[in-house]
């Protein structure tokens, strides 16, 4: 079981994606210089397969569903993610998961159910993922012939080019 803080609809955490970030509590990462502590207490609203579907079904338009935490119980954000793929396939919702650890955990027994993954603890010294020196690492989990499943590094899709400018 997993319990969640709140829920919301982002455009950037997961690139080029309309997703429903949904903050997982009970986090034991408790990164130095965490913007997020309030996840770190074991609060909210459990996060059962019905409410999953509430959630998804409030946010019309939507094409992923991202996971922010769950480190305590990542075979639980397996079992969700497998929910999505088999209770909301004719949506064609992307899955992904924000993990805290440096590793993705060995107790997710099908990592192919997600389209993205990121791991990396924060690093206040090392910035997010929006930093070209972050310590962070965002995946797209890609099919291959060879091997059930391979991770392209898509990290870079997060920094600015050094001449792009804001228009205001």
């Amino acid at each position: 079981m997993v319990k969640y803080y709140n829920s919301m609809v982002v455009f950037e955490e997961i690139p080029d994606e309309i997703t429903l970030a949904i903050n997982i509590t009970n986090c034991p990462c408790r990164c130095k210089g965490c913007h997020s502590h309030f996840l770190w207490d074991d609060v909210g609203t459990e996060l059962t397969f019905e409410e999953l579907d509430r959630l998804i079904k409030e946010n019309d338009g939507i094409t992923c569903v991202c996971f922010m935490g769950g480190d305590s119980n990542p075979y639980y954000i397996n079992e969700l993610a497998d929910h999505i793929i088999s209770d909301h396939r004719k949506d064609n919702l992307k899955i992904a998961w924000y993990s805290g650890m440096d590793e993705i955990s060995d107790k997710l027994y099908a990592v192919w159910a997600f389209d993205y993954i990121k791991i990396g603890h924060y690093d206040e010294k090392l910035g997010g993922l929006n930093k070209e020196t972050t310590n962070q690492k965002l995946y797209k989990v890609k099919f291959d012939e060879k091997l059930p499943y391979k991770l392209e590094d898509i990290t870079y899709k997060f920094w600015r080019k050094n001449n792009e400018k804001c228009n205001n």
